[in-house]
């Protein structure tokens, strides 16, 4: 696929410069075309990083394109390909990007990597068909009943699996070397505001929610080597997300339109100009409001609270 990205909707013109400048940056799942994760690859680069690693699983040829693309503005860049979920190849990316980045681990990682579902009726039996007989049909539903729980684990695998595992990489780097780290963690609204038919994508994006907490309880007396928070998107436009963008009844609920990868980039950039110490530990959810024409974006800050209630059963 050939890169379509405008680069220039990427430089911010100084705004939020603090979120990126010299800064060694690497971005998962950014090899896509139209992705967010390009988006926010082309973002660092615009905004002065220092470097910026693209990471990719099998979007080889994009990723190579977007890392010729940034080197064309004269930023450094460097392909990184592995597969999240496989532990081996997260492994043997930890002293290739070191090296790419002069020795020194990342600045700021954004754990991007993520897939979705097609959509399947969770929980609900399939319609019958006219004159299907039952051994047919309980072939059919067997199947349909396969393939929707691979999509959901492979969904759940990449997002779980995937940031667990690259936060215990560089989080241990980071303690290690003695270098601040900074995490951010790409969830969806949908953790929180659920949408039918993905269910796999909703409990994944939801548990990324609770990394933050769960790194900082783990790291104890040297937690403050490492700051993360998730932060949650409303529908960006993407390859993942094209064919709804004319369907209203996905994503009205939250915007009257589709976000551009520009346009997320930038709210990207302006909450990573925050001190990292403001950001840590916080879920932040962007918003987003006003006509097609005319959208206007806001964060808030989503705080996940445990309510218990003591019962009198005896």
């Amino acid at each position: 696929m050939p890169f379509t990205a405008n680069t220039a909707a990427f430089d911010f013109g100084g705004h939020y410069a603090s979120a990126f400048a010299g800064k060694r940056v690497l971005i998962t799942g950014s090899g896509k075309d139209g992705g967010l994760g390009q988006g926010l690859a082309l973002a660092a680069a615009m905004n002065g990083a220092e470097v910026v690693g693209v990471h990719f699983n099998s979007s080889y040829r994009d990723g190579f394109d977007l890392v010729d693309a940034i080197r064309a503005q004269g930023v450094n860049a460097f392909a990184l390909q592995a597969d999240v979920t496989s532990h081996a190849d997260l492994w043997a990316s930890r002293t290739y990007t070191i090296d790419q980045m002069g020795g020194k681990i990342p600045d700021v990682i954004i754990c991007n990597s993520g897939l979705t579902e097609a959509g399947y009726r969770f929980g609900r039996s399939l319609p019958e068909v006219d004159g299907e007989h039952m051994a047919e049909r309980r072939a059919r539903v067997r199947s349909a009943f396969m393939a929707n729980l691979t999509e959901s684990r492979l969904v759940m695998n990449t997002k779980i699996d995937g940031f667990l595992s690259w936060t215990h990489l560089w989080a241990s780097e980071a303690v290690y070397h003695g270098t601040p780290l900074q995490l951010v963690y790409v969830s969806s609204s949908q953790a929180i505001d659920p949408g039918v038919a993905v269910p796999g994508y909703v409990i994944a994006n939801w548990a990324v929610l609770r990394l933050p907490d769960v790194l900082r309880i783990n790291l104890g007396r040297s937690a403050d080597m490492v700051s993360a928070c998730s932060v949650m998107f409303p529908f960006i436009r993407t390859s993942m997300t094209e064919e709804y963008a004319d369907n209203d009844k996905v994503y009205g609920r939250w915007q009257s339109r589709m976000l551009e990868t520009h346009e997320a980039a930038l709210s990207v950039a302006q909450l990573l100009s925050r001190p990292a110490d403001e950001l840590d530990l916080g879920c932040f959810r962007l918003n987003v409001t006003g006509e097609a024409d005319d959208l206007h974006t806001s964060w808030s800050r989503v705080r996940i609270s445990l309510d218990e209630e003591a019962l009198d059963w005896l």
